[in-house]
Formats: C-alpha cells, sequence, structure tokens
C-alpha cells in the first residue's frame, strides 16, 4: 500500500529540505486521550514525537479526557499545555456541563458538526501552522449504534464546500463504532479530503493507506491511555459488567500507558495526503 510502513519500525520520515518543506505539511494526531493517565502519557512523550516527526500541526481526540468522558477547562488546558494545537471530540462532548461555556470560548477545540444548530461550540475551524499553512479540521459523529444526529455524510460536504475558499487541506476526525461506516466514509469523501482518521473505538487498526484519490485513511487510529484495561476502563469492572449485566461505576484504570497515533503527509498545494503512518510508544510504571 502507497505511503504506509509497519508500526514500530524506524521511521521513514526524515529531516526535509527546502523544496520538500515548501509544499509539505505534517500532521500528527493523537488517539483518544482517556482520563488522567492519557493526559500524562501525552506530556511526558509529545516532546520525544516532536522531535523524531517535526510536525507542523498536532491533533487530539479529548472526548474522554476528564475522568474518562468529557473534557473540561482545566482538563483542556493540560492538553493544549503537552503541546497539542487543537482538541477534537465526541458523541461524550456534553458529559460535563461546565465544558458548554468553555466549547464556546476556546477556538481550538472542535465538537461534532452534525449536531443541531444553537449548540455550543463550534464543528469545524481552520487553523494556521507556524509556517503560516492553513489547515480545516471537521469533526463528525457516526450514527450506527450511536446517537441519531445528520447525517454526517452530507454534513461534511457543507463543510467542505464552506471550507474550499480557506484552504486546501482538510482533515475530518469521523468518530464512530461501526467500521463499515468509517470505511463507507472514507471513500465517499476520497479525494475530496486530506486525511479521514477514525476515532472512538480505543483500538488501533492496522488498515492505514492512501485511498486512490489521495486521502489517508485509518479505521481507528487507537487510544492514549492504559494498556491494562478495557479501552481504557478497570479491566474488572468492565468483565463484571458482561458476566452480571449489573450496571457499575466505570473507573480509568491504572498502569502502564500506550499513546496511540498517525503521521499524515499532505502536499499543501494540491491538499493530497502522500503518506501515512500509524505509531504506538509506551510508558511502564
Amino acid at each position: 500500500m502507497l505511503g504506509v510502513r509497519p508500526p514500530f519500525s524506524h521511521s521513514p520520515f526524515l529531516p526535509f529540505g527546502f523544496l520538500e518543506r515548501r509544499c509539505r505539511l505534517r500532521i500528527l494526531f493523537v488517539g483518544d486521550i482517556v482520563g488522567r493517565p492519557g493526559r500524562q502519557a501525552a506530556a511526558q512523550l509529545l516532546p520525544g514525537l516532536r522531535e523524531e516527526f517535526a510536525p507542523d500541526f498536532v491533533i487530539a481526540n479529548g472526548e474522554n479526557a476528564a475522568g474518562g468522558m468529557g473534557i473540561t477547562k482545566d482538563t483542556g488546558a493540560e492538553i493544549f499545555k503537552a503541546g497539542i494545537d487543537a482538541v477534537t471530540l465526541g458523541n461524550h462532548v456534553w458529559a460535563k456541563k461546565e465544558c458548554y461555556s468553555y466549547l464556546d470560548d476556546e477556538p481550538r477545540i472542535v465538537r461534532p458538526a452534525n449536531y443541531p444548530s444553537g449548540v455550543p461550540g463550534r464543528g469545524w475551524a481552520v487553523f494556521a501552522t507556524e509556517q503560516g499553512e492553513s489547515i480545516g479540521v471537521v469533526n463528525v459523529c457516526g450514527r450506527i449504534f450511536m446517537d441519531h444526529l445528520d447525517n454526517p455524510f452530507t454534513v461534511t460536504d457543507d463543510i467542505i464546500e464552506t471550507l474550499a475558499p480557506d484552504t486546501d487541506v482538510i482533515l475530518v476526525d469521523f468518530h464512530a463504532e461501526a467500521t463499515s461506516e468509517k470505511v463507507a466514509f472514507g471513500w465517499y469523501a476520497d479525494g475530496r479530503v486530506a486525511a479521514v482518521i477514525g476515532t472512538h473505538t480505543h483500538v488501533q487498526t492496522a488498515d492505514e493507506r492512501i485511498l486512490p484519490g489521495g486521502t489517508a485513511y485509518i479505521t481507528d487510529v487507537g487510544m492514549t491511555g492504559p494498556v491494562d484495561s478495557v479501552i481504557g476502563v478497570k479491566k474488572e469492572l468492565i468483565i463484571s459488567r458482561f458476566l452480571t449485566q449489573m450496571p457499575n461505576k466505570f473507573e480509568i484504570a491504572d498502569g502502564d500507558t500506550i499513546l496511540s497515533a498517525a503521521v499524515i503527509d499532505v502536499d499543501s498545494e494540491t491538499g493530497k495526503a502522500t503518506r501515512i503512518e500509524r505509531i504506538q510508544r509506551s510508558i511502564s510504571r
């Protein structure tokens, strides 16, 4: 597959010269940050990733940043301090009521665009890198096994048209449960956005590729949080729930942590991706 390298390999993203830099935009997308362990992993590992890959722009999904569900002003500030330039969210966006005004006030956070009009926050935004390149970041939620929101396919159509005068580089965080819906969306958006990055299921998939139209795609970029867990939650609690069908309060696991991410190279003159690599880095406690 064009532009794909196995994970854990020596990175092919080497320092670049003037001619490459002139049209190359590198984006690092960090998978769903889960609770305090995820925030700490991001803070500890991002400096090394910045040195290794030299990204022009860093995005992270933060919908699980506050205790595993939602985001707050304090947890958002912690994520930005770690070196994140923009944060996307998901179906847990409204889990913390205190975030309502925060989403209106913080322009670096993008929540799912296919919620009805009038809700707090914004569903897309245009950002500028330090080199002056512009990048459009869009967040939409899927609808299979999720809340029945507006159609993410047609909502994205409208956003792409809106963003066209401002940037040729558009990245979509497609926050969804069903693999089929994510794959279908990737094909639907191929050639019209630089990347479709799947989030929500917290398990990194091994299907990263450049689609024929020039869109980088991965079904799920994975989780940044505790390894010995069930998608971030203490495994004993989830096992008990499966055995008994009784509700219990979810608690974030502790111990070793992992950061899952993807690095995407985009030709800023065409808005097409040229390569994608999935990566994982861990911290032992």
